[in-house]
């Protein structure tokens, strides 16, 4: 949680009455996070492969399954969402290149969920380990996002090569606008 907490300290992201999905929920502190700074009038869609242990409260629906095989109409039923959270990571083989690479293919597809089911103006933050598609990916978000920043909250340990990327403006990036202009 206190990796989210500072993301949201630093950025500004979650308000009160927001739509907001976790993607890569469990154990739950981050949805537990995100529930409390959207308040009663927000809702929180929590997805992961493993139950939540926690309780997130009636705005709040937690699914057990893949973030990427539930349906549209899961997504469009707790939809659009105003911020897309992805702390997912890969299960480590304990080889850095291939444990990237998992990590690195996550964030691409969360960032397609983002793509089609963040509002516009959207936010979306999602954990990458830093290597060799670090620069593939930012070139990714900033075709869709306005803004594109690296962060590393000081609660990730000196040795892990996790960092964040925090995206905003979803729609509102110069290759977004040129698409819509010229389809």
């Amino acid at each position: 949680m206190f990796k989210l907490e500072e993301i949201d300290k630093r950025c500004r992201l979650l308000k009160p009455g927001q739509h907001v999905l976790d993607l890569g929920a469990a154990p739950g502190s981050w949805s537990m996070f995100a529930a409390k700074a959207i308040g009663k009038s927000g809702h929180l869609l929590a997805i992961d492969l493993v139950p939540l242990t926690i309780s997130l409260g009636a705005t709040a629906a937690a699914i057990v399954g893949d973030a990427f095989d539930v349906g549209a109409e899961v997504f469009s039923e707790h939809g659009p969402f105003d911020v897309v959270l992805s702390d997912m990571a890969p299960a480590t083989s304990g080889t850095r290149d291939a444990d990237q690479a998992r990590s690195f293919d996550l964030v691409l597809r969360a960032l397609e969920v983002a793509r089609v089911h963040g509002k516009e103006g959207s936010s979306f933050v999602a954990k990458i380990f830093m290597g060799p598609d670090y620069e593939v990916a930012r070139k990714h978000l900033r075709e869709v996002y306005a803004e594109v920043r690296t962060l590393r909250p000081e609660s990730v340990r000196t040795n892990s090569f996790e960092i964040f990327f925090v995206a905003t403006g979803k729609g509102q990036s110069k290759s977004a606008q040129k698409t819509r202009r010229n389809p």
